[in-house]
């Protein structure tokens, strides 16, 4: 019986995140004390020695003298003429996200996973993946590299284990988690989905454009949301400056009054990305007023968009 309990959240991501397999440390900004121990692992993921060589590396294409590029040589499928194909095996990250400071006794460390609140551990779990995610995008120079949320999850657990145990993926005790969601919420969200549906075919069409703002605006609630305020507050200002162009004539329900509501949101935003500048090089901390203007006018833009996109619709 271990001597001390690690508590832990545990992530099932059914695909390769990209950072190698191992544990790594998330501290607390300017290398501060450790927050969370991040166990990385992929599991079930059929062994290369095991699958055929030509789909365990890329086909290769050789350059001719002449210029010519020649195809590597095709080969029969080995599912039957009109069945479907097996689907493959898929490589599932399991991500175990480990509290730095231990609980002593074991009473307590079952007395922690009865009473923890669900939708708070895991945003604190995803939000520590997401910064290991975040800085193997900038260390591996890989923009395809991209973060995860909880609905991508297979299955989300916590619970507590000796140090080596819960740094092998394995526990003592454990539960699934299952993250609330209102009735009224669901309602909003399945509209949300048949509004995007729709615009998702019309983009696909060519009978709508999409707007620089809009992925501006994305970028910039990503980064806020994943605790980078400099980032959030710089595309943000990009996406304002640019909103207030592509907006301008666009249907939406107040839409001028939202326009100028954006042109006066500008100048805080601007203000802001401008100090912190030299404040993120020197790690300095970001004042809660300073953020509630990066919030408050990001909110004010993604109404903009959404009555837009509403207006469109119903076109």
């Amino acid at each position: 019986m271990p001597s001390r309990f690690y508590p832990f959240v545990q992530l099932e991501i059914p695909f390769e995140l990209g950072p190698p397999d191992g544990r790594w440390m998330v501290r607390e900004p300017g290398a501060g004390r450790v927050q969370r121990v991040i166990v990385l692992e992929t599991v079930q993921a059929r062994r290369a020695d095991r699958v055929p060589s030509a789909r365990r590396r890329p086909l290769r294409r050789r350059l001719h003298r002449a210029g010519r590029v020649s195809a590597a040589r095709p080969r029969a499928a080995a599912t039957p003429a009109g069945e479907l194909a097996e689907p493959p095996a898929v490589p599932v990250a399991r991500v175990t996200v480990v509290h730095s400071q231990p609980i002593e006794q074991e009473e307590a460390a079952r007395a922690w996973l009865h009473r923890l609140d669900a939708e708070q551990e895991a945003e604190i779990a995803f939000a520590a993946l997401n910064r290991l995610l975040a800085a193997h995008r900038l260390a591996a120079a890989d923009p395809y590299a991209r973060e995860v949320a909880p609905a991508q999850a297979l299955a989300i657990r916590a619970g507590f284990g000796g140090g080596e145990q819960v740094a092998q993926g394995r526990w003592l005790q454990a539960r699934e988690l299952t993250l609330p969601r209102t009735p009224s919420r669901g309602r909003r969200r399945r509209a949300a989905i048949l509004g995007s549906q729709e615009r998702l075919a019309r983009l696909l069409a060519s009978e709508q454009s999409a707007l620089l703002c809009e992925e501006l605006a994305l970028r910039a609630r990503l980064d806020l949301d994943g605790g980078r305020p400099a980032h959030a507050a710089s595309e943000l200002e990009r996406a304002l400056a640019t909103a207030l162009v592509e907006l301008e004539g666009e249907p939406g329900l107040d839409m001028p009054r939202r326009l100028a509501e954006l042109r006066e949101l500008h100048a805080g935003v601007r203000q802001v990305a401008e100090w912190l500048l030299p404040a993120f090089a020197a790690d300095a901390s970001t004042a809660d007023a300073d953020l509630a203007v990066i919030s408050d006018a990001l909110q004010r833009l993604e109404a903009a968009l959404r009555a837009r996109a509403s207006a469109i619709a119903w076109r």
